[in-house]
């Protein structure tokens, strides 16, 4: 008969379990065990209604998605990656260094043959397709190999298993990894980080007055940052007013018309390599009626990698490019 003793508790947050077994054979799920002495395992961490079981520290992990590798890097664990993949823009020079040792296994995602030549023990997406049979394989698949995994809450396939876009929300996430990966106390320092920034958004509100587009992607109809996500949590911490907050999730298709009723003083343009800031404002100055825009004439845009306006460790990072760049469109008192 197995003995264990289970410890219930929170890393930050983050639910998980810790299982410190003895007296007879583990099960195969335990199989990959390094070390019997250590009592940060098993952990469990759970996502979009799937619970997985880590049983010991992951020292081959891959990430699918540029998210998913990011918060990887940001808690300084590149070396327990055994591979990366899909990259939506370049990853930050602070982060560079440490993602170029690790192999890259796709452009986008690696078949699941290529996945599979890893041998990983964890796999982590910020997408529900990274877990698609051409991919990783189900979740469920991967349990059954004793392969712990996680999907980003943000990626859920169920819009009513994604949490509410909030800072606190993806500090979430950051814990869970972090505890999955055997290292909770790097994601206590990344909160208090990130939270030292967005204290300092908050005195200064350089966007306080300004009313601002942000354009995605998109020609005859903008796709654009809407009202519950990346986008505005980043215009809520600057201050500024976005022009189609009343749209629901994180992006939404706009409509020109509305655009041009509200004339934003500020054009935020993602940056991202299906659709460059470059490309849109080409489109826009190009056209005879949205070159009339007062941001257009007067070049009022503001830049901001695709990565940084999405739910996930850089998003704090958008928010203080945005208020310096807004603070430089600011005019001269």
């Amino acid at each position: 008969m197995r003995c264990a003793i289970v410890i219930r508790g929170a890393v930050l947050g983050t639910a998980f379990v810790l299982t410190l077994a003895g007296c007879a054979e583990a099960p195969a799920l335990e199989r990959k065990a390094a070390d019997p002495s250590d009592g940060d395992y098993p952990v469990e961490v759970t996502s979009c209604g799937h619970t997985s079981t880590i049983t010991a520290r992951p020292t081959r992990a891959v990430t699918l998605n540029q998210g998913a590798t990011e918060v990887v890097l940001a808690l300084g664990l590149e070396d327990q990656l055994a591979g990366t993949a899909y990259l939506d823009d370049a990853v930050p020079p602070k982060w560079k260094r440490a993602y170029d040792e690790v192999p890259v296994l796709s452009k986008e995602y690696p078949t699941h043959e290529v996945l599979l030549k890893t041998q990983p023990d964890f796999v982590y997406a910020s997408y529900a397709s990274g877990f698609d049979k051409k991919v990783a394989g189900s979740q469920e698949s991967l349990e059954k190999t004793a392969t712990g995994s996680y999907l980003s809450p943000f990626g859920c396939d169920d819009e009513e298993e994604r949490p509410k876009a909030t800072f606190e929300a993806v500090w979430q996430e950051i814990d869970a990894i972090a505890a999955a990966f055997g290292e909770p106390e790097k994601a206590a320092d990344f909160r208090a980080e990130q939270g030292e920034t967005l204290e300092e958004l908050a005195a200064t509100k350089v966007g306080t007055g300004v009313d601002v587009l942000w354009f995605d992607s998109g020609d005859k109809k903008p796709f654009v940052g809407a009202g519950g996500g990346g986008p505005q949590l980043i215009l809520d911490a600057v201050g500024a007013t976005n022009i189609f907050a009343d749209l629901d999730g994180g992006w939404a298709d706009g409509n020109w018309e509305d655009v041009l009723a509200a004339d934003p003083d500020v054009i935020v343009l993602a940056d991202a390599s299906w659709s460059t800031a470059e490309d849109k404002v080409a489109y826009l100055e190009s056209d005879p009626v949205l070159s009339q825009l007062t941001a257009v004439k007067a070049e009022a845009y503001v830049t901001i990698p695709f990565s940084e306006s999405t739910p996930g460790v850089r998003l704090a990072d958008g928010a203080a490019s945005v208020s310096n760049q807004l603070d430089e469109l600011a005019p001269n008192p």
